[in-house]
């Protein structure tokens, strides 16, 4: 053994010997052994055993603390209009169900993609949507995931209200998730320490995090399952809540070596269509995400504060979560006021309103999936008439073939 080692296994004996330190303390002892050049991996579990001996208690978690809580009023009013969407989504899916079927897969195929490049997982988008059809089969480690995650996603679209929240049920899905992929740890918890680092702008990089190890993993899991079914059952903590709590403290957890990521996210979904909440199945809270990435980022480097003791604050975390499960429902309820106009409009009076209230540059992809009222051919058709009216202007060729308002040309110097 090394003299480093050496100092480092007798300093955790001292702390052994004496009074109940908090994990916190354990924590700090692991970071600086790590500057040391010492590997945790090969002693943690021993010396969370003996921190078990001393009393040392890890995290709890208990959910119920929850409705004691005093929320500011942005959580109250985001809240109270997700309830009000809740009720209007309800009546939509009742009044259109055969309309709506064309949001589901739009959504479906955004919702793989944008999940899976978040993490640096991507193929071109004619691949995703063979991939999303199963009309071919992976080429790549990537595309791989990609259809993992297409078949969780799919389970939970279908048989959500038959899916437990219990740990065996959680490590199904990750074995579903990572199936194709053909690796091994798929649907097991992590069996090596994992670590949240930060890149500093000079390139060197710090570990910002380190989340419980590989021995408490699965007794903490257990435990946010477990206080989350009592606290939706006792009703005392409303599940927009409860939802972005609990996925924060999956997070902090980090259960698996791979996918933690993703999986929070069909979690997510998961658990807000088990409370009504269906907005994710036709417009893609993942797209969102995705597109609200530097603000995602900054909040889940802000769960972390203070986690081990019991002292972090989830209020970032749900706010950002509100914010874009009620941007997914405005979006939602947009998309829908476009199908109702399909008993009076045309798919040209339905086409020519969406370009005029946009702004900037646009694709037609993009029109075809804001405007699910007709076939792909008919909206281009529309683009193709609303150009020789000169009502927008087609510019690029190709692959980059974008449209333009007219009005916006007289200020821009876009290429024709």
């Amino acid at each position: 053994m090394k003299n480093s080692e050496i100092l480092v296994e007798n300093s955790m004996c001292r702390i052994f010997s004496k009074l109940k330190y908090k994990t916190a303390v354990f924590i700090q002892l692991l970071k600086v052994s790590s500057k040391m050049g010492y590997n945790m991996d090969e002693r943690t579990n021993e010396w969370m055993i003996n921190l078990r001996k001393v009393g040392v208690e890890v995290r709890k978690f208990d959910y119920m603390k929850l409705a004691d809580r005093l929320w500011d009023g942005e959580v109250v009013s985001y809240i109270a209009k997700i309830h009000e969407c809740k009720g209007r989504q309800e009546l939509f899916t009742r009044q259109k169900p055969v309309e709506l079927e064309r949001l589901i897969e739009i959504a479906r195929v955004q919702s793989t993609e944008a999940s899976n490049k978040i993490e640096g997982i991507v193929t071109t988008s004619t691949r995703i949507k063979q991939l999303m059809n199963e009309k071919t089969t992976p080429k790549s480690r990537d595309e791989s995931e990609i259809v993992g995650y297409r078949d969780v996603l799919n389970t939970i679209h279908e048989s959500h209200d038959f899916i437990p929240i219990r740990t065996a049920y959680i490590l199904q899905l990750h074995r579903d998730l990572l199936k194709h992929a053909g690796l091994s740890y798929g649907g097991q918890f992590k069996n090596t320490q994992n670590y949240i680092n930060e890149t500093k702008a000079d390139g060197t990089v710090v570990t910002r995090f380190i989340p419980l190890s590989p021995y408490e993993t699965e007794q903490a899991i257990e435990a946010i399952c477990e206080s989350y079914r009592r606290t939706l059952a006792m009703e005392t903590v409303d599940p927009l809540i409860l939802i972005p709590t609990f996925i924060s403290d999956f997070l902090c957890i980090h259960p698996f070596n791979d996918g933690n990521g993703r999986m929070s996210r069909l979690l997510t979904l998961l658990l807000l269509y088990q409370n009504g909440y269906e907005v994710g199945k036709y417009i893609s809270i993942e797209k969102q995400i995705e597109k609200t990435k530097d603000a995602y980022y900054d909040v889940l480097e802000r769960i972390d504060y203070g986690w081990h003791e019991e002292e972090n604050d989830p209020t970032p975390f749900i706010k950002y979560m509100l914010q874009v499960i009620l941007a997914c429902y405005k979006e939602f309820e947009e998309r829908v006021g476009l199908m109702s106009e399909k008993n009076r409009s045309t798919v040209y009076d339905v086409v020519k309103n969406y370009v005029t209230e946009k702004i900037g540059k646009f694709t037609g992809a993009e029109v075809i999936a804001a405007c699910p009222i007709g076939s792909r051919s008919a909206v281009l058709n529309a683009l193709n008439k609303l150009t020789k009216e000169e009502i927008i202007v087609k510019c690029g060729s190709g692959r980059g073939t974008f449209y333009v308002r007219k009005d916006a040309m007289e200020n821009e110097n876009l290429p024709q």
